[in-house]
């Protein structure tokens, strides 16, 4: 391992750190995702304190954590399974950001930004892939285990290089989903509308009847 390819994975995982569900909770003044809804800070859980936007602006920045630093050692010349390093410690940083006492979310958008300099191909397959997942199935936890499952085989019929850090990358985000599966296994998993649902009339007795 060269000194440039470990100051990229430190300096991935401290970019990685940045909680942006928590900084853009708090611009918005919701409630800490990390104590509210699932507990989890990230895009799905913001969607439900505060909907599209918030949870639109914590899916961007939580894939450029990924895509930055993945990017930036592409252009520099950094080999496949270096990148993977990469974008597993952006990941890591993540899901344990040593700025917000290691309380993190699943690293999925992370890791679909680490994914997305491979070529936009493969970033709308996977993306396509989580959306009808979520679709059909209505849990967000399944689309992003369907994605993870799938996007090696579709990293290999891009650019097969690049299938071995694709698959250390879903391998992290399989593990970090341990709760969900068990919880999908025994039908205790909430669809995400039904979240977003119960939010907007606990608002709504909160707020009172209209005169």
């Amino acid at each position: 391992m060269t000194a440039l390819g470990m100051l990229m994975i430190v300096a991935a995982y401290l970019l990685g750190s940045i909680s942006s569900a928590v900084l853009i909770c708090r611009l918005y003044g919701l409630p800490d995702p990390r104590d509210q809804g699932s507990g989890n800070p990230g895009a799905t859980n913001v969607f439900r304190l505060g909907g599209r936007l918030a949870a639109g602006l914590v899916l961007l920045c939580d894939m450029l954590k990924g895509t930055i630093p993945v990017w930036i050692a592409y252009l520099i010349g950094i080999n496949p399974f270096m990148l993977g390093l990469i974008g597993i410690a952006a990941c890591l940083g993540h899901i344990y950001p040593i700025f917000f006492h290691f309380r993190g979310g699943k690293g999925v958008a992370t890791a679909l930004g680490a994914i997305a300099p491979i070529g936009l191909d493969l970033t709308g397959g996977l993306l396509l892939t989580w959306l009808v997942a979520v679709l059909v199935t209505g849990f967000s936890s399944a689309g992003a285990l369907a994605t993870a499952l799938i996007a090696p085989f579709f990293t290999w019929l891009v650019k097969p290089q690049f299938t071995m850090p694709v698959a250390m990358l879903a391998c992290l985000i399989i593990f970090r989903h341990q709760e969900n599966i068990r919880r999908l296994l025994n039908g205790e998993e909430t669809k995400i509308w039904h979240k977003n649902k119960k939010r907007r009339e606990e608002k709504e007795e909160q707020s009172g009847p209209s005169s």
